[in-house]
């Protein structure tokens, strides 16, 4: 029986891992039937995809390790890496994206260190950033809303566009991604970023369509979805409150200061909470107990480390989210951290040896 311990003095949460996991993904629903409403059925076929490669993965590793196969690869965590890739992939990417991503997160990630709770580093977002490295074309071939899409994306045409770059009427994916005006859309955030670099402002730059009337159509949404997830999470003392709160917060006080100071080229607030996977990687990664900090000190100093470098990433680095790169190198930092905020030995004064 699988446990989540404690720091010190290791007080038990009778939760079985596979009824946690299973909540985790629970509260993925809203947000990944958000994401189903907004951009269509490409990211459903791509978990789809990543659940069925991942369960392959599983099986074959246990079997040639010799380990228990039924309990471990139903234990939920296989499926929730795969899960997460899923939801973070662009939703026209080919088919083998998510086969490559998920095999590395699974295999070389998870499966190589020794399996759940001994891996270093959050395999979802490993898987992710081995594939935006080594396949960035594919990975930026983000869709807009079905709203600005010209071209019906029913069930069948999404899945033949996935498994052949076109779909039934023989338009690319690059077609696809060109609304009726002739423009091709990217993300609000690469757009913003983009937008920059060409001497627009942040006002001018929210006049394009893919904003809405608000944030950043579809997404803020999606990320909306994902908070509910969260919250109910926290609620059912599935995850500590710690990282997700300090990220939060930090991403806040970032972003405020930059608008501050230049609103004409720095985002809102908002806009950054609501963009992007900020949510997501909030509540369903940052608060990994494998890959994360454990102590609580320990918690709200990761998650302000790491909403200080997705800041730093959206803003001054070269890929626009950075939600992905801020907690690999969060969970670097994580030894060190807990390290230096571990709690005192139970039954010992503060300064005993």
């Amino acid at each position: 029986m699988a446990f989540w311990i404690a720091s010190s003095p290791h007080n038990h949460n009778q939760t079985q891992t596979p009824n946690l996991m299973r909540l985790v993904i629970l509260a993925t629903l809203p947000g990944v039937l958000a994401q189903w409403y907004f951009f269509g059925w490409g990211n459903l076929i791509h978990i789809a995809l990543a659940v069925t490669t991942a369960l392959v993965c599983e099986f074959t590793v246990l079997s040639l390790r010799k380990k228990p196969i039924a309990h471990e690869l139903f234990d939920g965590s296989g499926i929730l890496t795969a899960l997460l890739l899923g939801i973070c992939l662009p939703a026209l990417a080919p088919w083998w994206i998510s086969v490559i991503g998920t095999i590395f997160a699974i295999v070389i990630v998870k499966q190589l260190y020794g399996g759940l709770g001994h891996n270093p580093f959050n395999p979802a977002m490993a898987g992710y950033v081995m594939l935006l490295v080594s396949f960035p074309l594919q990975m930026t071939l983000w869709q807009p809303p079905l709203d600005l899409v010209a071209i019906d994306l029913n069930f069948a045409n999404t899945v033949m566009t996935i498994f052949t770059g076109f779909t039934a009427e023989g338009y690319s994916v690059e077609q696809i991604r060109t609304t009726v005006d002739g423009v091709t859309m990217a993300t609000p955030l690469d757009t913003v970023k983009t937008n920059l670099t060409l001497g627009l402002t942040i006002e001018e730059s929210m006049q394009s369509a893919i904003f809405g009337e608000n944030f950043a159509f579809g997404w803020e949404w999606v990320n909306g979805a994902f908070l509910l997830g969260g919250i109910f999470l926290i609620f059912k003392k599935a995850i500590a409150w710690q990282s997700p709160v300090s990220f939060l917060i930090s991403l806040f006080i970032c972003s405020f200061i930059g608008y501050s100071i230049s609103p004409d080229s720095s985002a809102s607030t908002m806009f950054h909470w609501f963009s992007g996977a900020t949510m997501l990687g909030a509540f369903f990664i940052l608060t990994d107990p494998v890959s994360g900090a454990t102590s609580t000190k320990g918690r709200i100093i990761f998650g302000l480390l790491a909403g200080l470098l997705v800041y730093l990433i959206r803003t001054s680095g070269g890929y626009p989210d950075g939600i992905a790169f801020a907690v690999l190198l969060c969970n670097m930092a994580a030894p060190l951290i807990d390290q230096y905020t571990r709690p005192r030995t139970y039954g010992h004064l503060k300064g005993d040896k």
